[in-house]
């Protein structure tokens, strides 16, 4: 099995050597939540969430004794961010499913559309991952024999309407698609009714066959106005097929339930004890809530024991979180051949016993050599000595042109200058939702600080460039360096809210003369919940200069913006007309 170290590039250009950049030489993430350092495991535990931040909608498969694990993307590139573990708590980034512009267009798609809810499948030796790219392509599925990749093109399934598919293939040799999809007739009862649909699959001519039927018709009981049913998976144990899926929306009235029967041809009964897993029956203001769980995924892990993988989110303040959607992992209990994860009325554990398993690297919370950490209390750093970009690092949309570059100038990530907004607003250079020159990675931790630091010379691009913390198009803090002549003028901090009208500056400052070539500027935005304040300093300065304390972060979490992702924090660079 290889590892991808690198993010794919778009269509590469060739960097001509009259390119005029912003030069970034470093940038430092920090995340130190007190709730993980009050309830440190032990060598002999784990603490959820196994994957904090940005990470919704898992789904996970076994394929002998190793384990991968998958997660939504949205319109952030490369998608689907693909994981590998052999004891289901420590996890290694193998690269991400769809990693080229081929398999992947988000031209122009709002932030929370895109990729929902991949679901990845290992049958006769080789990996399959199904997914929807809502107002894209729809669905589709892609293929690859080693998980690392490189995964085939999109084989496109148009017959399917509806979002969230999943493979199963029987032991008898017949293979099933099951999905969300319409209520019966296309005529909905009530918000939210949906239905949850059934394919047979002909893997050798890569398409369905038949008609697909309706297997669960709004969910566990109809008479209740069930709403959203989901992220359905079929299993098979001791001669039962279980249908478990999600149900309740996405927020806090979330949940995960189960049906069963002993035949495909026959229906679905639900199980009297549903939901199996959730938390909307407890009080909201219990200390370090975690909320909105569901969207599980059950595994067997080989050695007698079956976990779930789920999403769920960790509000700082009444519903507001700005880490999104995160993944994590409970073991499954079965009570007369019926799956539980968690009994009602039950607070999700934060620090439970390790899964009986080969410990991966990085067993006990520190990290493999070279590894990227992903979950506790850490520090991570690029200083931008790589020939590629790194894993933790996205784009907003598909890149189409080079605007980047880590070879021109080695040691300093360039950007190019564009006249691409992250906010949505058209004008004349740029439409909306286009690919700004923006480098991001997730929000992990709701106390953390970011850092970059921003060189200045002769050959730097007018224009602006800084750190911006971005939740999607509307709604984003930008701390940004305003240069000229090969001198950096002002800084300022730009905001923008789902309400605004235009970009708004919140706060500038004038920098010193000595702000020219040679020259570096160090910028800095500091989260503690809801409170985001934003710092800078010149080299050689010991002290920072705080432009901006406690700005509202709110705007950055879905109770205020909306959709389905986190919070992103990068480096950012616009051309003038970009404003």
């Amino acid at each position: 099995m290889t590892v991808q170290t690198v993010v794919a590039a778009a269509t590469p250009v060739a960097e001509s050597p009259e390119t005029r950049w912003a030069e970034f030489t470093s940038f430092t993430y920090e995340g130190r939540d007190p709730v993980f350092d009050r309830q440190p495991p032990s060598p002999s535990q784990y603490y959820n969430p196994i994957l904090p931040g940005f990470y919704p909608d898992p789904d996970i498969c076994r394929a002998g004794k190793d384990f991968y694990l998958i997660n939504s993307s949205f319109s952030y590139y490369p998608g689907v961010p693909i994981f590998h573990s052999t004891d289901l708590v420590n996890w290694t980034q193998l690269g991400h499913v769809l990693d080229r512009p081929s398999q992947l267009d988000l031209d122009g798609l709002p932030v929370s559309s895109g990729i929902f809810a991949p679901a990845i499948t290992h049958h006769d030796g080789l990996f399959y991952m199904i997914t929807t790219n809502v107002r894209g392509i729809g669905n589709f599925y892609v293929t690859a024999k080693d998980p690392a990749g490189p995964w085939s093109d999109p084989v496109t399934l148009p017959e399917i309407d509806g979002i969230d598919p999943s493979f199963f293939f029987d032991d008898d040799g017949r293979a099933y698609i099951v999905h969300n999809g319409p209520p019966p007739d296309n005529k909905p009862l009530y918000d939210g009714h949906r239905a949850i649909w059934l394919w047979e699959f002909d893997p050798a001519v890569r398409a369905v066959n038949g008609k697909g039927r309706i297997i669960v018709n709004g969910g566990v009981r109809l008479a209740d106005k069930p709403v959203w049913i989901e992220g359905p998976h079929i299993f098979k144990r001791n001669g039962f097929y279980y249908l478990c899926a999600a149900e309740g929306g996405t927020s806090v009235n979330h949940s995960q339930v189960v049906f069963r029967t002993r035949s495909l041809a026959e229906p679905f009964e639900p199980f009297p004890g549903n939901p199996i897993l959730t938390q909307r029956d407890l009080d909201p203001l219990r200390p370090d809530p975690v909320t909105s769980l569901g969207h599980a995924a059950l595994v067997d892990a080989g050695n007698g024991e079956w976990w779930a993988v789920f999403l769920g989110v960790r509000p700082y303040e009444g519903n507001h979180y700005n880490t999104g959607r995160e993944t994590f992992l409970l073991p499954v209990r079965w009570e007369n051949d019926w799956p539980v994860i968690l009994k009602k009325g039950a607070a999700l554990p934060r620090v439970l016993p390790r899964p009986g398993l080969p410990a991966s690297a990085g067993a006990g919370g520190a990290p493999s050599s070279g590894a990227v950490p992903l979950t506790g209390s850490f520090t991570w750093r690029d200083d931008f000595d790589d020939a590629r970009l790194g894993l933790p690092w996205v784009f907003l949309r598909t890149p189409r042109e080079r605007w980047w570059s880590l070879t021109a100038r080695p040691g300093s990530l360039l950007i190019a200058p564009r006249p691409v907004a992250l906010h949505s607003a058209k004008n004349k250079d740029a439409r909306a939702n286009g690919n700004p020159s923006f480098i991001a990675r997730r929000q992990q931790h709701g106390n953390f600080t970011a850092a970059a630091t921003l060189a200045v010379n002769a050959e730097t691009a007018a224009g602006e460039a800084g750190l911006a913390a971005l939740q999607n198009d509307t709604n984003y803090f930008f701390l940004g360096v305003r240069i000229g002549d090969g001198k950096a003028r002002e800084i300022f901090l730009e905001t923008h809210t789902g309400k605004s009208v235009a970009p708004e500056i919140i706060a500038r400052a004038p920098l010193p003369g000595r702000a020219g070539p040679g020259e570096s500027i160090e910028l800095r935005i500091t989260g503690a919940g809801k409170d985001y304040s934003f710092a800078y300093r010149l080299r050689g300065d010991d002290t920072w200069n705080v432009l901006k304390e406690n700005a509202d972060g709110r705007i950055l979490g879905t109770q205020s913006a909306g959709g389905f992702v986190g919070a992103v924090l990068g480096l950012y660079a616009r051309a003038p007309q970009a404003r």
